[in-house]
């Protein structure tokens, strides 16, 4: 076990069972004319993370550790997409509409695509989600459960949303969870504020929250 310097206690990482979880790093949440952009959000606070996620998935390469990418992703004929979802959230345009990147979180369109700078690379698994845990409808646990994974390391977007979502449905099932707190990012200040310390509260009730360079110390120190 690697003890990374994390809250609310140090997180036990386990090498041979851990994989990274990249939450929703796509174009339509991060790049003007998408999704989030719809909603009258600022998107370059989520793009100010790329780089450091970047770096982050870099760690579980080089280390040869499972990187696991997820999207929002609705079938063309939005069957697995509710009628409140769509009709949520007051935007210039609902999902499934004709953007400036194809139709909003829709499956194969330009906007549905993570950005080029974070592209999965050959074996690393892509799932679709059609809700905002990554668990509902994907079959991920059963993939998980087949690698014997037991520890995952969170980053993504948005904190408060899909990253939390997904945290919580990862701990119900028996995951230890690290959320990377420069690695995820929220269109509100204090809504990712907000989530990082209920993640850590109670002991940890959720999960862990570490920055990367803690990680990053960790495995240079075993390594040395």
């Amino acid at each position: 076990m690697i003890d990374i310097p994390a809250r609310p206690y140090p997180y036990p990482l386990d090498p041979a069972h851990t994989a990274l979880v990249v939450i929703d790093m796509q174009r339509d949440f991060i790049e003007p004319g998408g999704f989030g952009d719809s909603l009258g959000n600022d998107v370059a606070r989520l793009e100010a993370i790329v780089p450091t996620v970047a770096g982050l998935i870099e760690v579980f390469r080089q280390q040869g550790w499972p990187v696991i990418h997820t999207r929002e992703a609705h079938k063309p004929d939005l069957s697995d997409c509710p009628p409140s979802k769509i009709a949520r959230g007051n935007p210039s345009l609902h999902i499934g509409e004709v953007g400036a990147m194809g139709r909003l979180l829709v499956a194969g369109e330009p906007g549905n695509q993570i950005v080029a700078a974070l592209a999965p690379i050959e074996g690393e698994i892509v799932i679709d989600k059609p809700g905002k845990g990554m668990f509902w409808a994907t079959g991920v646990h059963e993939t998980l459960q087949a690698i014997g994974i037991t520890h995952l390391v969170f980053a993504g977007v948005t904190t408060e949303v899909c990253v939390q979502t997904s945290m919580r449905e990862a701990n119900d099932r028996g995951y230890e969870c690290l959320l990377i707190e420069d690695a995820t990012e929220s269109y509100f200040a204090q809504f990712k504020a907000a989530t990082i310390e209920m993640i850590a509260a109670q002991g940890g009730i959720v999960g862990w929250v570490a920055p990367l360079a803690a990680l990053q110390g960790a495995l240079a120190r075993r390594a040395a």
